[in-house]
C-alpha cells in the first residue's frame, strides 16, 4: 500500500498525486478523465474506464484427438464461471468432432454462451448475455423453485413407482446447476470490474451473500436428485405404507424448513432465520424414527430407503445452513 498525504489548492480543493507506476502502466496522459467510485467500506476506487465498457478477457485452450473430453467440459465450464468473455479452442490440425460437439452441449449448459467464430482449426465461444439483465434475486428465486418442485416430484415417484418422473427430476438438476454457474460467474465478474458492481446495484459482499446461498441450493438440489436415483432402485420393490407416511412427512418438513429459511433470505429477517434453524432439531427426530423403521427390510430395500432418509435430512440441515448465513451477513450489515 501507498500512504499519500491530501493537500489543498485553491483554498477549497483536496487533491491528492496518483502513483507514477500506475499512470505509465494504464497510459493515462495529461488531461485524461479518470472515474472515481465510492464504494459500500468508504475506500475510494480510481480507473480510466469511464466508458461503462465491460472488461473484455479471453482464455485459449490448445485441443487434440487425445484430449480428455470430462477434462475439457470441466476447463469450460471454469473458464465460464471465471468470468471470461470468450473462449477459444485451438487444434493444430483439423478440429477433432468430438470437441465440436462438446461445444454445442457447453453452450446449451451455460446461460448466454454462443459460437461466434469456427474454422477447421478453432473455435471461438463468446458470452453475448448482459449480466445486468439476469438480477442475482430472480436466479436464487428460481433455484429455489427448481429446487423444491425436483425434491416433491422425486417423492412422489417413490410412492408411485414413477420412473419417468424419477428420471424427469435427475434431467432438472443440470438447470439448477446452470443457474449456479452464472451466479458465480457474476459473482466473479463484479470481483474483476467494479464498475459493474455499481451497473447491477449490488455491493461486492452481497454479491458473494448470494453466491453462498445459490450453491447451497444447489447442493439441496443434488440431494433431490439422489432422491430420485434411489426411487428408481425401488421401482420394482414394495415399501410399507407407514414408512412412506413417514418419509412424507419428514421431507414436507424439510421442505417447509427450505422455504423459510429463502424467506428469511429475501427478508433479511434474522428472527424468522434462527426460528428456522430449530425446526432441524424436529426433522432430525422425524428422521432417526424412518431409520427405525428401515432397519428391518432387507439390504436391497433398506439401503436406498436409508440413503433417501439422509438426503431429507440434509435438505433441512443445508436449509439450516441458508439461515446462518442470513443471520451472518444481516448482523453485519447492521450499524
Amino acid at each position: 500500500m501507498e500512504i499519500r498525504k491530501v493537500q489543498i489548492t485553491g483554498g477549497s480543493s483536496y487533491i491528492v498525486s496518483l502513483p507514477k507506476q500506475w499512470i505509465r502502466s494504464t497510459n493515462i496522459q495529461k488531461n485524461d478523465p479518470v472515474g472515481l467510485i465510492v464504494q459500500p467500506d468508504g475506500s475510494l476506487l480510481i480507473t480510466p474506464k469511464i466508458s461503462g465498457e465491460v472488461v473484455y478477457r479471453t482464455r485459449v485452450f490448445e485441443v487434440s484427438a487425445t484430449t480428455d473430453r470430462p477434462y475439457l467440459l470441466r476447463l469450460l465450464i471454469g473458464a465460464y464461471v471465471a468470468g471470461f468473455t470468450a473462449i477459444r479452442l485451438e487444434s493444430k490440425g483439423r478440429m477433432p468432432p468430438f470437441v465440436l460437439q462438446l461445444v454445442r452441449e457447453f453452450t446449451q449448459m451455460a446461460i448466454g454462451q454462443e459460437v461466434v467464430g469456427e474454422t477447421d482449426s478453432s473455435i471461438t465461444v463468446k458470452d453475448l448475455l448482459n449480466p445486468a439483465e439476469m438480477p442475482f434475486e430472480n436466479t436464487v428465486k428460481r433455484m429455489h423453485v427448481l429446487a423444491r418442485g425436483m425434491q416433491q416430484d422425486a417423492m412422489t415417484a417413490l410412492r408411485t413407482h414413477d420412473a419417468d418422473l424419477a428420471r424427469d427430476v435427475i434431467v432438472r438438476d443440470t438447470e439448477v446447476d446452470r443457474l449456479h454457474w452464472l451466479v458465480a460467474r457474476q459473482d466473479n465478474l463484479i470481483g474483476i470490474d467494479a464498475a459493474l458492481s455499481r451497473r447491477m446495484e449490488i455491493p461486492v459482499n452481497q454479491a458473494a451473500y448470494y453466491f453462498l446461498v445459490s450453491r447451497i441450493i444447489e447442493r439441496i438440489a443434488d440431494h433431490a436428485t439422489r432422491v430420485a436415483h434411489n426411487a428408481l432402485a425401488l421401482i420394482d420393490r414394495e415399501v410399507e405404507a407407514a414408512t412412506l407416511d413417514l418419509m412424507d412427512e419428514a421431507s414436507a418438513l424439510a421442505l417447509e424448513i427450505f422455504a423459510w429459511s429463502m424467506e428469511a433470505f429475501h427478508s433479511g429477517d434474522i428472527r424468522k432465520a434462527n426460528t428456522t434453524l430449530q425446526r432441524v432439531t424436529d426433522l432430525e427426530e422425524k428422521v432417526r424414527e424412518i431409520n427405525t423403521q428401515v432397519i428391518r427390510f432387507e439390504a436391497a430395500t433398506a439401503i436406498p430407503l436409508g440413503q433417501i432418509s439422509d438426503s431429507i435430512r440434509r435438505i433441512g440441515e443445508y436449509s439450516g445452513d441458508i439461515c446462518e448465513s442470513v443471520i451472518n451477513y444481516t448482523v453485519g450489515q447492521e450499524t
